[in-house]
């Protein structure tokens, strides 16, 4: 198992120097214009000839030195660093995600746990399920009437569906002899669902907040550019205004960074509560 572990991240290694070796190739600077092309231009008004294109390699691991110098740096409204970005960026989307969980784990196992309260919700589950969170935006920011806040509420209402439906079907899934035995034992409702119900559906339980976890990160980036303000998403949407792309790719790189290390500490809880079952 340990070898298979050391082969994969030498082939991930290698695979990273193959895509490094093909974006440096691709972004190489292109020949410098002739001395003939320059007074053409200068005489047809166009000026010095202009750098553009993607950033290579080099160019952006220069912006990450930059950036991880100083990542808690503070000179005003529309300049702050990575580290303060990425901070509100979690907060926002932890403070959503405790809210879904507060809601969609007990009503799940309402739901899971009640055929008559499973038929009555699933409806309203099934219409409001596929609605774009970022549609509930618009309405968030009309009556709660700021940006931070509505963020969080769109965080909660893209959070709570899949740890609501992952959590009634844990619970549904529970083997019926230990219900049974928790029956015959006459083991209260409170305690049969913390004691019985609440091991056997905890995996699955924990699925579904992984899966919220990682739609709340991807959708706290699409609402920050739209309020604004704060956040990763507002600085990519910034230095896109800036015309700095490496600024913008650095951005990017940061954003599947820090969603790796979210689903990463739901991995571990996820093996964590498999190995004790």
């Amino acid at each position: 198992m340990k070898s298979l572990g050391v082969r994969a991240a030498i082939l991930s290694l290698l695979i990273l120097c193959v895509l490094l070796l093909v974006w440096h190739a691709a972004t190489m600077p292109k020949e410098a214009v002739t001395a003939a092309d320059s007074e053409y231009a200068k005489l047809m008004g166009a000026g010095a000839p202009k750098a553009d294109g993607i950033p290579t390699p080099a160019q952006i691991g220069a912006t990450i030195w930059k950036h991880a110098r100083d990542p808690f740096y503070d000179n005003g409204p529309n300049d702050k660093g990575i580290g303060i970005q990425i901070g509100w960026s979690l907060a926002r989307v932890l403070g959503g995600f405790l809210l879904a969980a507060l809601v969609a784990i007990p009503l799940g196992f309402v739901i899971g746990m009640s055929p008559l309260f499973h038929r009555a919700l699933n409806p309203f589950i099934q219409i409001l399920k596929p609605i774009s969170p970022l549609a509930w935006m618009p309405l968030a920011l009309y009556t709660i009437k700021d940006s931070a806040t509505s963020s969080i509420f769109v965080i909660f209402i893209c959070s709570i569906w899949p740890m609501l439906i992952n959590t009634a079907h844990g619970v549904a899934s529970v083997r019926r002899d230990w219900l049974n035995v928790a029956k015959t034992l006459e083991v209260g409702v409170l305690r049969k669902a913390f004691l019985v119900v609440l091991p056997a559906a905890a995996p699955t339980i924990l699925t579904g907040m992984r899966i919220s976890m990682g739609i709340a990160w991807l959708v706290i980036v699409a609402a920050e550019m739209l309020v604004g303000g704060t956040g990763i998403g507002y600085f990519v949407w910034n230095e896109w205004n800036n015309l700095s792309l490496s600024n913008v790719i650095f951005a990017i790189l940061m954003i599947g960074l820090v969603g790796m290390l979210l689903d990463m500490v739901f991995g571990v809880l996820q093996r964590a509560v498999t190995y004790v079952e």
